[in-house]
């Protein structure tokens, strides 16, 4: 009769088997929203899983420092705010020049929203050269299930500094993603954009279309339309001197720092001219070099 007992090499085996279970890598996590309010994305390549890095502290301007672009903070605010209610809101593109505020704005918005409904929005940074990953990206926020809201937590994707040169073919998948292709849009998800360019596109992009193409309109049409996709435009200017006054004296009383106002504007008249311009940007700059020099620590 056969023996019943186990094959001697078969402990020697199983100790094998679980050593090679120990060694081997644990499958990746999934990339998940809980832990923070926001992330930053990296699209998987090489090997390496996509994941969404939790920012533990954003960098971000309290929005009441945000100085002559009050329109502006109305219409982007107010966006924001419907929809980390779970009301319908628009895609939103802030264009316009530098140094105004833009990126600062969607930053202090999404705080503000938290604030008022902590945990409700997840503010979600993709880098211009990861916009062709858009979909994958989506397919996540899709599927997420974290949020207090039915359809998962409420994402703003954000892209700071968005514009597209002659050759680039990714403006076609982001038309697509804010269409929704046959999929659809997540009604989690809005994506806020900043750029320099009111279409995205350089002038002399679109010129060479205009004479170099059998269609010149259409031609034209499919570059510019892509900001069509968005429902919310929002406009920013150079600022003038009054307006660079109140930038100025707003962050001065913020920091309380101990300077008169007459010796405060032509202090910030000075640095303005020596930069060749006036922005919000410039302003903060000049604040930072007043307060090193005034012996004022800023807030941690």
């Amino acid at each position: 009769m056969p023996s019943s007992d186990p094959h001697p090499l078969l402990p020697t085996l199983q100790r094998i088997a679980e050593a090679l279970e120990r060694l081997a890598p644990p499958p990746p996590a999934h990339p998940s929203l809980e832990g923070a309010d926001a992330f930053v994305w990296h699209p998987g390549e090489h090997g390496v899983p996509a994941r969404l890095a939790p920012v533990a502290r954003v960098a971000a301007v309290e929005i009441g420092l945000l100085q002559g672009v009050e329109r502006q903070k109305a219409l982007l605010l107010e966006n924001t705010l419907r929809f980390a209610q779970g009301l319908p809101a628009n895609n939103a593109m802030l264009w316009g020049a530098r140094g105004m505020g833009k990126s600062s704005l969607v930053k202090a918005a999404h705080g503000v929203a938290n604030a008022e409904r902590p945990g409700s929005l997840a503010l979600i940074e993709i880098q211009r050269e990861d916009i062709r990953t858009l979909p994958e990206l989506l397919n996540i926020l899709r599927e997420d299930r974290s949020g207090p809201l039915r359809g998962g937590r409420r994402c703003l994707v954000f892209c700071d500094d968005l514009s597209f040169e002659r050759e680039d073919q990714d403006y076609k998948a982001l038309k697509s993603v804010l269409d929704g292709g046959i999929e659809g849009r997540p009604a989690n998800v809005l994506f806020y954009a900043t750029s320099n360019r009111r279409h995205l596109m350089p002038r002399d992009m679109i010129e060479n279309e205009r004479s170099t193409a059998i269609n010149p309109g259409e031609a034209v049409e499919e570059k510019v339309s892509l900001s069509d996709r968005f429902g919310l435009w929002i406009g920013f200017h150079n600022a003038d001197q009054p307006t660079f006054f109140a930038m100025v004296e707003g962050y001065a009383a913020a920091l309380e720092l101990p300077i008169g106002a007459e010796e405060l504007r032509r202090a910030a008249t000075e640095w303005s001219v020596t930069r060749g311009g006036r922005s919000g940007r410039v302003a903060w700059q000049f604040i930072l070099d007043l307060a090193g020099r005034l012996g004022v620590a800023l807030p941690g």
